[in-house]
């Protein structure tokens, strides 16, 4: 087809056809021809070239005319020779305006100008196109565009691989399927038409002189993506690049297009990978270019990525944070994420901006809400406590993180130290309410009256069945971040309470049980601090578990969270008290907090495990609780120690809190245990008046008085529901690298995808726990925290049709075979899973 029939046939005919009347405004006369040829005996052309009075009498005959019922034309075209009038003002004085406004115009938009013409008529040689274009200002003649490619459509080569356009046949020749790859073995003919098809469409003479799919995809491929590299770079290319052949700028779209395609497609993105990262070694580009700064914004080679990284990082040190955002924006859906690695770089860039971000505007706000003591709480429990949050995920990221290229560091001392400033600044305004009023603050729930005022009442009506479930140091922010997760399951309230000074295990935990408000004391003996309830001692489980037996006898039992979760309890139906316990937390950020922040959602995943056996054992209510938060020490250095005040304190309190007597100072408030709620044979308490203990070296304390130690959540979740289960026909898939079965990385990706057959369940959404497992069901491999990943939960959620990569990692001592499952992260049922085996290389 010329390219007069194509425009003639699929642009103008149509848009007439559609319209009833339409305006051809051709400045160059281009069209002239075409429009005359459009007229027949149902058709009238007018052509306002010859006189403009008399067309314009024409045209207004022609247009009453073809508005008539008996009519005798049914179209009518106005050539105008001229260009096309835009604005308001040009079309007053343009007298054809009007026939345009009440019907159709050519050209109507970019597209109808006449290179995006030539290019939709002859897509397979758009680069030829382009380049006749570039030496004909106005334009090359038709004959010129017609003589393009010679009548060749690649007749072999479409026959061979079964696709039509030329940007399918180049992605086949790079990426074919098995069928494809087949066909271009077993058939002859077709590799001298692709010498010829990738000459016209990207300017490629191919030097091999294999005529097999081997050596011309090895050529082909170095020659695409290098081609995207140098038409991206925005600098000379370096002087010894110079000689590897590459694309003329007119077939960037092509070029562009092609590596968009086999970047995003699930089924080429390994190939592409795997193909970049030999030529990036074969051309050695991070050597050759290891002195230009900007490489563009595309990231054809994984060196690029690294490039990229450092100026995301450069964003956040010089506070110019909006290119760090755009930066990690366009680079989300890198193919490089595919890569466990590349995803630990950008969470600890993501994590820390995000942490950044939010200790700023809280210092920000922090003297608008300073004045009292309850304007301080207030704004921690709405906006305060994110930053609590935002931290800890920021601490995950980097225990996650090994820093093998030295860059990073930074930025994680610029986000310790902003998160550090907010939590000093905090922590001094929050000290001296406490010096002027005292602790826990009145009118408010202290935890030493959450027995009394949430569960005594429950209890008072048999058979009316509690679960009081005893989180060891769950701090406010996880308890939000679990209100959060459970009421996915059914109805859930948070509230907010004040922990018993000093915030410690053996009082904190104490301060649970019933009375202690009234009853629970501290007492000295011998060195060793007692908590004692109505004068009986309550130190250790055993005891504190004592007081509620004697109360409650059979109607009471408890257990460790984790044996009432992942076994099958024994629970008598007695029982309306059954008192799970968890010091998982505690204990784990007390041994290694570098490495065991990871471990929290275990916890937060054990509870909400426990909530659904609980429901289904008959249980009305969970109340889960907490003794104490805690604060994450990050930021510790050799001299970042509290200097202890003087006078005698012969009980230390994990380092952050002193009881006995003494003198106030500057570093340390001194008050009167009573007025901060602690009945006992001594005096006074000691608390820092900053967030330093009085010891150095502590990445994660608590003991003293501060928002993150002190405020604590209270959850109330009611059992006595349905759960939610969706009616959808729902199915999970795992795949991992087209269907290969072995990892080779201890940071595996994995995809997952939700399907469903339910056209009226595209709005819903479900949300997966994945677990790597051995054959023992031992967890040898978790999601990394961040992006798609719940931090607090390692939970994912999707929605149907949903892809989402999905970094693992893996268990550094497990070797063999495991499997990647999909679990209900309420039932733990499996949706899915995926047999794969390690094959890690030495």
């Amino acid at each position: 087809m010329s390219i007069a029939t194509f425009i003639r046939d699929t642009v103008l005919r149509p848009r007439l056809l559609q319209a009833g009347c339409m305006v051809v405004y051709d400045p160059d006369h281009r069209y002239y021809d075409l429009c005359l040829g459009l007229g027949d005996d149902r058709t009238r052309v007018i052509d306002a070239s010859e006189s403009s009075i008399e067309s314009r009498h024409e045209a207004i005959m022609a247009l009453l005319e073809v508005g008539k019922t008996n009519r005798e034309i049914d179209a009518l075209v106005v050539y105008v020779p001229q260009r096309r009038t835009e604005t308001d003002e040009e079309k007053q004085a343009d007298p054809f305006s009007i026939y345009a406004q009440s019907g159709a115009v050519f050209p109507q938009d970019d597209g109808d100008d006449y290179l995006s013409l030539c290019m939709r008529a002859k897509p397979d040689h758009a680069t030829e196109i382009r380049r006749i274009f570039a030496g004909s200002p106005n334009g090359p003649s038709f004959s010129v565009i017609d003589a393009i490619g010679g009548g060749a459509s690649w007749p072999q080569l479409r026959a061979a691989l079964r696709v039509e356009s030329g940007r399918e046949i180049l992605t086949a020749l790079m990426s074919p399927s098995a069928k494809q790859e087949d066909a271009l073995k077993t058939q002859e003919g077709w590799s001298d038409e692709a010498r010829e098809f990738l000459l016209a469409t990207m300017g490629m003479s191919v030097k091999t002189r294999g005529k097999t799919w081997t050596s011309i995809a090895d050529e082909l491929w170095r020659f695409v993506l290098f081609s995207e590299f140098v038409f991206d770079l925005p600098v000379p290319l370096p002087e010894s690049l110079n000689g590897v052949p590459h694309a003329p700028v007119e077939a960037k779209p092509i070029v562009e297009d092609v590596c968009d395609r086999l970047r995003t497609n699930p089924l080429t993105r390994d190939i592409y990978i795997e193909r970049a990262e030999i030529i990036e070694v074969e051309l050695g580009l991070p050597e050759q270019c290891r002195d230009i700064d900007d490489l563009g914004d595309r990231d054809t080679f994984s060196f690029e990525e690294r490039t990229f990284l450092k100026a995301a990082i450069k964003g956040i040190l010089t506070n110019n944070t909006d290119n760090t955002r755009t930066i990690m924006s366009r680079h989300r859906n890198s193919v490089w994420m595919r890569k466990g690695e590349s995803q630990e770089h950008w969470e600890l860039i993501r994590t820390g901006l995000a942490l950044i971000e939010s200790c700023e505007d809280n210092e920000r706000q922090l003297s608008e809400h300073s004045r009292t003591q309850a304007d301080l709480l207030d704004y921690y429990l709405g906006s305060l406590r994110e930053s609590d949050r935002l931290q800890r995920e920021f601490e995950q990221a980097v225990a996650d993180f090994l820093d093998t290229h030295g860059i990073m560091h930074e930025v994680i001392d610029q986000a310790r130290s902003r998160y550090r400033r907010l939590a000093e600044k905090a922590q001094t305004i929050f000290v001296k309410h406490i010096e002027s009023m005292g602790w826990p603050p009145q009118d408010r729930l202290a935890n030493a009256d959450v027995f009394d005022r949430i569960l005594a009442d429950r209890l008072k009506e048999n058979g009316r069945r509690v679960a009081y479930i005893m989180v060891d140091a769950l701090r406010y922010e996880l308890g939000v971040t679990l209100e959060k997760q459970l009421s996915e399951d059914g109805p859930v309230e948070l509230r907010a309470a004040f922990a018993q000074l000093p915030t410690i295990t053996p009082v904190g935990m104490a301060s649970l049980l019933p009375g202690a408000c009234t009853e629970l004391s501290l007492e000295i003996n011998d060195g060793v601090l007692v908590p004692k309830l109505g004068g009986i001692n309550v130190a250790n489980v055993s005891q504190r578990m004592d007081v509620l037996r004697k109360r409650f006898g059979d109607r009471f039992q408890e257990m460790l969270l984790r044996d009432f979760s992942s076994g099958k309890p024994n629970i008598s139906p007695t029982v309306d008290l059954l008192v799970l316990r968890s010091t998982e937390i505690d204990s784990q950020l007390e041994s290694n907090p570098e490495t065991t922040l990871g471990l929290i959602p275990r916890t937060l995943k054990l509870i909400r495990v426990a909530l659904h056996k609980l429901r289904g054992m008959g249980f009305k209510e969970a109340v889960i609780v907490t003794d104490h938060g805690f604060f994450l020490n990050g930021h510790a250095a050799a001299g970042d120690v509290c200097v202890k005040p003087q006078g005698q304190w012969p009980i230390n309190a994990h380092d952050r809190a002193l009881l006995g007597n003494g003198n106030t100072d500057p570093h340390s408030l001194v008050i009167r245990a009573d007025k901060v709620g602690i009945l006992g044979n001594f005096d006074q308490i000691a608390i820092p008046r900053s967030m330093a203990p009085y010891r150095a070296g502590h990445l994660y304390f608590h003991g003293g008085a501060s928002l993150a130690e002190a405020v604590v959540p209270v959850i109330i979740a009611r059992l006595d529901n349905e759960e939610h289960l969706s009616a959808a026909k729902m199915s999970v898939e795992l795949t991992y690298r087209n269907g290969a079965t072995r990892i080779t990385t201890r940071v595996p990706v994995v995809e997952i995808t939700l399907v469903s057959d339910d056209m009226f369940s595209q709005d819903e959404s479900i949300e997966v726990l994945i677990e790597a497992q051995d054959s023992k069901g031992n967890v040898v491999g978790e999601p990394r925290a961040g992006g798609d990943v719940n931090p607090a939960t390692r939970t994912i959620t999707l929605t149907p049709g949903q892809r989402k990569q999905i970094a693992l990692r893996m268990d550094p001592d497990f070797e063999g075979k495991f499997s990647i499952k999909a679990l209900n992260p309420t039932t733990l049922v499996s949706m899915s899973a995926l047999n794969l085996k390690t094959d890690y290389t030495v």
